[in-house]
């Protein structure tokens, strides 16, 4: 009974541990309030709930550390599920959950990605609240770490992304 307390304890020690050194999401209205008090770009990561690259982002990319700092750091991260329910008020527009077949989606982040729903898709938005990029599909750590840095430097305006992967240094 002893050594399943101890267990028990460590698990729930070290899981702790793990939500400490996790990204700080916000919902797409904090952000954007945020945002117009103190500009940073936005990261917006699109999710479902049964999407499951969405869920290997979350435990193998967001949850590193060195990934999760930089974003905390450097951008307003929000987590936004393509398949939202409620009604999001952006920019004078309301956007509503759209029933379709067996699930539906989402009107804000569908808009964001031209109507290309793929999940999970990360999405950066200037400081300015300007669409920067929409990647989609599952980024790894390795990958993530770049985009990062090419966005929150604003080295897109002066290098192409070719150039820039060349001459990066990674933190990893």
């Amino acid at each position: 009974m002893n050594k399943f307390l101890l267990l028990f304890s460590f698990t729930l020690f070290h899981l702790n541990l793990n939500a400490q050194e996790s990204v700080k999401w916000l919902s797409f209205e904090k952000a954007i309030i945020l945002n117009k008090k103190n500009p940073k770009p936005i990261l917006i990561d699109v999710y479902t709930d049964w999407c499951g690259y969405c869920k290997k982002m979350d435990l193998n990319t967001y949850a590193n550390k060195t990934i999760s700092d930089y974003i905390n750091d450097n951008f307003y991260a929000v987590k936004l599920d393509g398949e939202e329910k409620k009604d999001i008020i952006y920019n004078g527009h309301t956007f509503k959950f759209q029933k379709e077949g067996r699930r539906g989606y989402h009107q804000l982040p569908a808009t964001l990605m031209d109507g290309k729903l793929s999940y999970p898709t990360t999405i950066f938005l200037s400081d300015k609240e300007e669409l920067l990029d929409k990647i989609p599909g599952y980024l790894d750590k390795k990958i993530m770490e770049k985009i990062l840095v090419y966005y929150s430097d604003e080295i897109y305006n002066t290098k192409k992304w070719e150039e820039f992967v060349k001459d990066f240094k990674s933190k990893l």
